[in-house]
């Protein structure tokens, strides 16, 4: 087995100077942005939006037209002009198409990412290279907070794992990445047990993979009696990190876990610090905005819409776009120094809001939150809102659930959803996505 130093310190610059790529160089310059004060880090967004914008303007066609619309031809001057831009949808992007793209891209070149999102309507995304190396370089550095160092192993809980396939991939994942899987979409107890002798084996140090994913790992290897799997630290990322699951991985793996947000269309958002005070904003990358349901900035500490603007896209510009998630802006600073602005955690998706009759909203995953923890036999649970008449939640009990448990959870739905009919079908586990991730909440009622 490679040891991790000389992938860190030999490896990892050979075949970084060899291949050309520029994830080291953008790596050590994130490690020295993340002291700088707040107000020297808003001058570099603000450098970052004119140039980005004054290169929308002049090769994407959809952005020229947009920005011009706005009174604003030859791109942004200042942070606060970005109000004058309407909110960019997903619907948009997808209604756009090339448009978005800047013109005479070699798309040959480009790395292509396709999010379904909660719609299940995929949208398309394409970047480059360069752009693929940074993103990478904003994720190493939050990955160095958790404790874990460059070169060591890593144990991923991950949906349909990407594996490699050619010599090369094989060779690289040795010399520099050395991952191991657990694939969710085969979560069993055996394959737990396979993941456990593979740890043993490899001797990874961080765990990282869809939060409710690691919940159930940890979960089945307590039951199993699986002691050894041991990590430095555990990142939490693709989904919100519910507060029951996280106490039950801290509590069986014995360590804080670390809760990473992101999204395929322009990586890394924010990831918490060792300190675990909220998630610092990769604002290096990004502006990240927090808007009512008028458009209007939140205060902070309001749980609001999250809007991105990508600072290094040059290629498929996202200027003000919705991600449809909820979060708040943090006002304080951080105790670990970094001059890196907080939020905090995802509080939900729009997507994940359930509709009363009279039309008002309820975040599904609260109702997960409340039911789950105060409702003695539930393991695992799923709303799904087939229209305004009728709720189905799907239900995994725990091995020894008492009974009568579901007349009482029935009753607490039915005083949600007044006049509504609950349902509660039984099942062995929550099926996934075919990304390998869960939704705790489906609406199914026109928008």
């Amino acid at each position: 087995m490679t040891p991790a130093w000389a992938r860190r310190a030999v490896i990892e610059p050979v075949w970084t100077a060899v291949s050309g790529a520029t994830l080291l160089e953008h790596w050590r310059e994130l490690e020295r942005t993340q002291r700088l004060p707040l107000d020297v880090l808003h001058d570099r967004q603000e450098e970052r939006l004119r140039r980005i914008t004054a290169t929308a303007a002049r090769v994407s066609p959809f952005s020229r037209r947009r920005l011009a619309e706005a009174g604003f031809p030859d791109g942004l001057r200042s942070l606060d002009d970005l109000r004058a831009l309407p909110v960019l949808t997903k619907a948009e992007i997808r209604l756009a198409g090339d448009a978005m793209l800047a013109r005479g891209v070699d798309r040959e070149s480009l790395l292509e990412f396709r999010t379904g999102g909660s719609t299940g309507v995929p949208l398309r995304l394409l970047i480059s290279e360069e752009i693929s190396h940074r993103r990478n370089a904003a994720a190493r550095r939050s990955d160095l907070w958790t404790g874990w160092r460059v070169g060591e192993g890593i144990g991923a809980v991950w949906g349909n794992p990407k594996l490699p396939q050619t010599i090369k991939e094989r060779l690289r994942a040795e010399l520099l990445n050395p991952v191991i899987y657990l694939d969710t979409m085969v979560l069993s107890p055996e394959s737990v047990r396979e993941f456990a002798r593979a740890w043993r084996r490899e001797r990874p140090t961080l765990l990282f993979g869809h939060a409710h994913s690691i919940y159930q790992l940890a979960c089945t290897a307590s039951d199993l009696g699986i002691d050894d799997i041991r990590p430095k630290a555990i990142l939490a990322t693709s989904m919100m990190l519910l507060p029951h699951e996280r106490r039950a991985i801290e509590r069986i793996f014995g360590m804080a876990v670390f809760d990473r947000y992101g999204c395929e269309e322009v990586g890394l958002i924010g990831c918490e610090c060792e300190r675990h005070a909220g998630l610092h904003m990769n604002v290096d990358h990004l502006v990240v905005e927090f808007l009512r349901a008028d458009d209007t900035p939140a205060a902070a500490g309001e749980r609001a819409f999250v809007v991105v603007t990508d600072l290094i896209n040059d290629v498929m510009p996202l200027i003000r776009y919705r991600v449809e998630d909820l979060s708040a802006r943090l006002e304080q600073p951080c105790a670990c120094g970094r001059g890196l602005p907080l939020m905090s955690r995802v509080a939900g998706r729009v997507a994940d809001f359930l509709v009363r009759a009279d039309g008002s909203r309820v975040a599904g995953i609260s109702l997960i939150e409340n039911t789950v923890t105060s409702f003695p036999g539930i393991e695992q649970m799923q709303i799904v809102q087939e229209s305004l008449e009728r709720i189905v939640l799907n239900l995994v009990p725990t091995p020894n659930a008492p009974v009568g448990a579901a007349p009482a959870l029935v009753r607490y739905f039915a005083s949600v959803f007044p006049g509504a009919t609950i349902d509660v079908q039984t099942m062995s586990r929550i099926p996934q996505e075919p990304n390998g991730k869960y939704r705790f909440a489906i609406c199914r009622v026109a928008r």
